[in-house]
């Protein structure tokens, strides 16, 4: 196995030590923004129980994420309804993904806690990331630079006809 050291790397972990958390959720505040915001929020699906946005920084195109309307940490903490609500969404929403940009194969995760990767540790959310044959490439190692070949405006343009009305179908299909 080869290594590759980032000793700069280091400093990142430790600064997160001393970090407090931030007020405020964007899970929960940009959503209560309202309708006529969701498209300056990334919001391409918004129902009463789950939501679906885009992910500002994303990893890769159409880096997605499917998000409770409750604010909990942890998944076994959301009732046995708006969990169905949220799997069933992170279920179609997957289909939509391979509809509309037909990657090559999906990353689907929930990081559960600051240590396991989240950025937003106290609102749990799925992510979904396609992935193309070739999408890797030297730059994020070498350059420490993530090359985007689509603009997450047109992202949105493309998700929204397929996907804009997903959260409010599984709400209705699961009451």
């Amino acid at each position: 196995m080869k290594r590759l050291w980032a000793p700069w790397r280091g400093k990142y972990i430790v600064s997160f030590a001393d970090k407090k958390p931030t007020e405020g959720c964007i899970f929960c505040d940009l959503p209560a923004e309202g309708a006529q915001r969701q498209r300056d929020n990334l919001i391409v699906s918004c129902g009463e129980r789950a939501l679906l946005m885009l992910n500002r920084f994303p990893y890769n195109n159409g880096h997605l994420m499917v998000v409770p309307r409750v604010h909990v940490a942890d998944p076994s903490d959301l009732s046995a309804g708006d969990y169905a609500i949220l799997t069933e969404l992170l279920r179609r929403t997957t289909r939509a993904l391979r509809e509309v940009l037909d990657p090559d194969g999906i990353n689907l995760g929930m990081n559960l806690g600051r240590t396991a990767g989240a950025g937003i540790d106290q609102h749990c959310h799925y992510h979904l990331v396609p992935r193309w044959d070739g999408d890797t490439n030297f730059m994020p190692v070498i350059g420490q630079t993530k090359v985007l070949s689509v603009g997450i405006e047109q992202s949105y343009d493309q998700f929204l006809p397929v996907m804009g009305q997903l959260a409010q179908q599984v709400e209705e299909a699961l009451g």
